[in-house]
Formats: structure tokens, C-alpha cells, sequence
């Protein structure tokens, strides 16, 4: 099988010894870093270390799938630079990795994004150079999904990538976050933990674990007031990013162990918590994978135990949304000496 140009970074054939300097921005893509929680961990029997995707070139774990959405679809035909113009529904983070991927290989976007994402989402995509198009809220993801079903009607040469349907989404975690969490831990990881939009991280990543160790526990995170994997009904929440109200078609459900429920509240407080006490600007989506992490830290049965949860999301882009409200204000209304 050929082997993707992202795999030959995280394999043996890296970039020539003697040049470090990467070749374009997709090579800094994957490898990011590892760290324990310290500050937050009161009442943990277990250690927690956290998987910063918030070191991709882009901040978020969607810088992932952004390149190998693109890179498969360039490797069987069905795409060319300069000619096919991309399509995507996205709740941001994607829309940002297909963007700046897009930006450097040549092609022309067009994202649908729903009117609630943060003002920092959009206005890096149009950075980036992508087409942008909002949706009522109150559609919900039907209205996405139709908004994005007109343009490609309407667009000569279009292509969907579809982030919730495609293969290459789960199968780049199972190549590359998967093998560098196992690497990262020495192989130790007892329980990973993630959240659940499009679900390719944790089936991916969780896919490679289990085969590393089948007694490996992984868990997923969705928001107590949309929790449908939990058999509750689809509703509005805070945590941008997971719980978009249905079962994506890439998860795999048999693969879960549990998924935990965490508030809007409680993500929102504890990702503030993670700013204050560990020194980790993180997104909301990341609050509360670690408060997800923390509540199966403090178990019994899990003393001793070393946890990996996935902080998919950098906190910059998120000054505008109810995570910074206080600050925001404080910091609008301060005045010189």
C-alpha cells in the first residue's frame, strides 16, 4: 500500500537528516505534545495527560482530517487543484483545517458554518481565503446539510469532502494519533478519552489502542443537554465543536466503552480552571474532555490508571464566545493610568 505523505512523517522515512525545515505546512501537521494535569486533579486516583492538538499549525485536531480529506481525494482522481472548488459543511474547526490546506495547495473553498460559531472561526476561514455561508440556528444541521446540498448543486466542478461520511477521517487517527499516543505513553494508556463530533478521533485512535491492548478503555464525550448517544433527544448546548445531534456515520458505537455527559457549565468552568491552574488555553470542546477525564480519575477501579484525553482546540479561538464573557468585559472597559 502507498504510503500517505503524512504517514512517511510519523514513520521511519522522515524529512533528510540534514534539513529539518519543513517542505510546506502540511508536514507540521500530527507529532503534538503530551503533558500530566497537576493543578486540577484534586480527588484523582489516576494520572491524566493531555494530547495538545492544540499545536497543530492550525490549533485543532481538525487540522488532521482537513489533510487527509484533501490528500485522499487527490490520490484517487477525484480532485485537482486550480479546477475542483471544495465544499463543506463544518462547525468551524474543520471548515479552519480544509481551509489553510486548501489555501496551499491551490484550491478554492466554500464552507456553510451555522450563524452560532464564533467570530474568530469565520474570520480566520475568510483569512484563509474560503467562501463562507451561515445558516439559521434554528435549522439546525438539516439546514447545514441543505445549504450545502444547493451550492454544490449550483457549483460547476464541486466536491463535498464530508467530514461525518469519510473514511479517511477515522483512518488518519488510526495512522497517526493513535500510534503517537501509544508512543507518547510508552504504551502505559489505560483509558482514552475525547469528545464526539464527527466521531473519527476516538474510532480511529481508539481502533489502533485496542489492537495495541484490547483492555484499553475508551470513552467518549457528548453534552448532557444533546445526548443522544445516551439515548436522550438532540438540544441546543455550548460545547462548540461535539454533540452536533445525531450519530455521525464514521463512529463506531461498538468501540465506546461509555460516553460520559458533561453540562455546557461544567466544560465551560473547567476549561477556564485548565487557563488559570495549568496554564492551558483551551477551547470549550476541551473543558470539557477534562472534566470528563477528571470524573473517571476519580473512580476507585481506575486508581493507578494513566488516562489520555484529546484537547482538541486552541482557547484563542474562542475570545468572543460565552468561555471569555468576564474577561472580555473586564478587558474591553479598562482604561490607561
Amino acid at each position: 500500500m502507498k504510503r500517505s505523505h503524512l504517514q512517511r512523517i510519523h514513520g521511519d522515512v522522515q524529512m533528510e537528516e540534514k534539513c529539518a525545515i519543513a517542505k510546506d505546512v502540511t508536514e507540521l501537521i500530527g507529532n503534538t505534545p503530551m503533558v500530566y494535569l497537576n493543578n486540577v486533579v484534586d480527588g484523582c486516583v489516576a494520572r491524566i495527560a493531555a494530547k495538545l492538538e492544540t499545536m497543530e499549525p492550525c490549533s485543532s485536531v481538525k487540522d488532521r482530517i482537513g489533510y487527509s480529506m484533501i490528500n485522499d481525494a487527490e490520490e484517487k482522481g477525484l480532485i485537482t487543484p486550480g479546477k475542483t472548488v471544495l465544499i463543506e459543511p463544518t462547525s468551524g474547526n474543520t471548515g479552519i483545517g480544509l481551509a489553510f490546506i486548501a489555501a496551499a495547495k491551490g484550491y478554492k473553498l466554500i464552507l456553510v458554518m451555522p450563524s452560532y460559531v464564533t467570530l474568530e472561526r469565520k474570520m480566520v476561514v475568510l483569512a484563509f481565503g474560503a467562501e463562507l455561508y451561515l445558516t439559521d440556528a434554528a435549522k439546525g444541521f438539516q439546514g447545514i446539510i441543505d445549504k450545502t446540498d444547493e451550492i454544490l448543486q449550483n457549483t460547476p466542478n464541486g466536491y463535498i469532502l464530508n467530514q461525518l461520511e469519510n473514511p479517511s477521517n477515522p483512518k488518519i487517527h488510526y495512522e497517526t494519533t493513535g500510534p503517537e499516543i501509544w508512543k507518547g505513553t510508552g504504551g502505559k494508556v489505560d483509558i482514552l478519552v475525547a469528545g464526539i463530533g464527527t466521531g473519527g478521533t476516538i474510532t480511529g485512535a481508539g481502533h489502533f489502542l485496542k489492537e495495541k491492548n484490547p483492555v484499553i478503555k475508551v470513552c467518549g464525550i457528548e453534552p448532557t443537554e444533546s445526548a443522544v448517544l445516551n439515548g436522550g433527544k438532540p438540544g441546543p448546548h455550548k460545547i462548540q465543536g461535539i454533540g452536533a445531534g445525531i450519530i455521525p456515520k464514521v463512529l463506531d458505537t461498538e468501540l465506546l466503552d461509555e460516553v460520559l455527559q458533561i453540562s455546557s457549565d461544567e466544560a465551560i468552568e473547567t476549561a477556564k480552571l485548565l487557563a488559570l491552574k495549568e496554564g492551558l488555553l483551551v477551547g470549550i470542546s476541551s473543558g470539557a474532555a477534562a472534566a470528563a477525564a477528571i470524573k473517571l480519575a476519580k473512580r476507585p477501579e481506575n486508581e493507578g490508571k494513566l488516562i489520555t484525553v484529546i484537547f482538541p482546540s486552541f482557547g484563542e479561538r474562542y475570545l468572543s464566545s460565552v468561555l471569555f464573557d468576564s474577561i472580555r468585559n473586564e478587558a474591553e472597559n479598562m482604561k490607561f493610568d
